[in-house]
């Protein structure tokens, strides 16, 4: 265990300096000797600036290396950190002259399991507001494209953006919740990550498709037909919890984002071939019941754009959750 002196605990990490061991929630964060004693530099000499001089005195130790080697050593501890350099939460650059690390401390014993309860709930809370925010992005950006196709009119497609984004934020907020419980229970752990965001799509796609058909029945006294329903939100939601937790990876910004893209096309695929329905298909249905509605869904008949719509839809909305989590993860 170390006394309290060998442990270095900040956010969601402890800094194990007896047994030189980083974790994250629990989880051990590989990184090479010389990157461990200069995070080490820096967590302890937390809110001062340490100099580049000093990183060649204690962590090279004399030995000659460019300054090259000090910036993809900063780079590599941001990786890990999951930090950013535009909007730092740890590592700060002092331009010209050296780092300095921002993060509260504390010396006490490590957490083998979890971080500290307020950590978890902090980003489980940023999970649920930014997944919420993404969905109903998506809705909106979604809603207008096929407002503007669908009616020919600014404000049905106004109206239909609206409804759009308030189904996206509905769907949103069910993944976030499922996604913000996993990230409670098991801090860290991606799979749960993405089977709390399956959870989530599951039991809004159910209680969405319920609500939708039971509440056209009870308005028209007509039955609504094929709708989004359970196995459309189980899928999206593990697209989605896929697409956030690549976000949280220290993979390459290129690697996130062809995951994220990967992700939404699997899911968009599968729905299309089980045969299932997302926003524009369910207006699809919507019109065919009701002929004298002012939208102009025809095309959609077609078995090509059907299914390239569900495809669009599917990589929109998990994209867009993506991208949510990507700009909390900077703030």
């Amino acid at each position: 265990m170390g006394d309290k002196r060998d442990i270095l605990r900040f956010d969601a990490f402890t800094l194990d300096l007896a047994n030189r061991r980083l974790a994250r929630a629990g989880e051990p964060v590989e990184l090479g000797s010389r990157y461990f004693d200069a995070l080490v530099l820096l967590v302890e000499a937390r809110g001062a600036l340490v100099t580049k001089d000093r990183f060649m005195d204690e962590v090279w130790q004399g030995i000659p290396v460019t300054d090259e080697a000090l910036t993809q050593c900063v780079r590599t501890l941001r990786r890990a950190l999951e930090d950013e350099a535009s909007a730092p939460r740890f590592i700060q650059t002092v331009p010209k002259h050296g780092y300095r690390f921002l993060c509260e401390v504390d010396e006490g014993a490590p957490s083998h399991r979890r971080p500290a309860p307020t950590a978890a709930r902090s980003d489980a809370g940023r999970l649920a507001g930014a997944t919420t925010l993404g969905g109903g992005a998506a809705g909106m950006i979604g809603g207008l494209v096929y407002g503007i196709a669908a009616s020919g009119s600014g404000q049905a497609a106004l109206l239909l953006a609206l409804l759009a984004a308030c189904l996206g934020v509905l769907g949103g907020a069910g993944i976030g919740l499922g996604m913000a419980a996993a990230r409670m229970l098991r801090p860290e752990k991606s799979l749960w990550l993405v089977a709390g965001a399956g959870l989530g799509g599951l039991v809004v796609g159910g209680f969405g498709k319920v609500l939708s058909l039971d509440g056209v029945a009870l308005l028209t006294g007509q039955s609504l037909g094929q709708v989004t329903g359970l196995f459309e939100g189980l899928v999206l939601g593990l697209a989605t919890g896929t697409g956030a937790a690549l976000v949280r990876s220290r993979a390459s910004v290129v690697a996130r984002s062809a995951g994220t893209l990967a992700a939404g096309l699997a899911a968009g695929a599968l729905i299309a071939i089980a045969g299932g329905r997302l926003f524009a298909g369910s207006l699809y249905e919507l019109q065919g019941r009701f002929p004298d509605s002012r939208l102009l869904l025809d095309g959609l008949g077609s078995p090509a754009l059907g299914t390239g719509t569900i495809l669009f839809e599917a990589v929109l909305f998990t994209a867009s959750i993506a991208a949510a989590h990507r700009i909390a993860a900077r703030g």
